[in-house]
């Protein structure tokens, strides 16, 4: 499945542009020219044995302990690329979507990327990127929001 193919099926409005291959969030953010509090840092993490897709800024990590808290586990921990791969079988492995429901995912974001007016991704592949306005992916994925990140710097 094309991502793209996913957002015309919704009937959004979203921007698609190329760059160089990127590996980070970071790096895309620096490719194409935007804040890193508008780019979407994908992380899959497996918390007593279920997995979620957790949608933060490129500038910020995942805080274990706050994420464990808000879900009531006891163990949480960052999903083996292997792992990653099986679940996002169309995307080469780093540049997954925010879109966890599209892959039977719970997704769960930070409450910083919330509050930006855009989100941009990565669409699947590490030389593109996808812009979308924050408040219609809202709405299409509707993702649990709340705190679980600290900035990097």
């Amino acid at each position: 499945m094309e991502i793209t193919d996913k957002l015309d099926e919704e009937e959004v409005p979203y921007k698609v542009s190329t760059h160089r291959p990127a590996f980070t969030a970071q790096e895309v953010a620096q490719e194409e020219h935007v804040r890193g509090m508008n780019v979407a840092k994908c992380v899959v993490v497996t918390a007593d044995g279920r997995d979620y897709l957790c949608v933060l800024s490129a500038c910020c990590m995942i805080d274990f302990d706050a994420l464990k808290s808000a879900l009531a586990a006891s163990e949480v921990h960052l999903a083996s690329e292997a792992h990653v791969a099986e679940l996002f079988e169309d995307c080469e492995v780093g540049a997954e979507p925010p879109f966890g429901s599209f892959y039977g995912l719970p997704t769960l974001m930070d409450d910083r990327m919330e509050r930006e007016d855009f989100i941009m991704f990565q669409g699947g592949r590490h030389d593109r990127a996808i812009q979308m306005d924050m408040q219609t992916y809202l709405r299409i994925e509707r993702p649990r929001v709340f705190s679980f990140s600290s900035r990097l710097h």
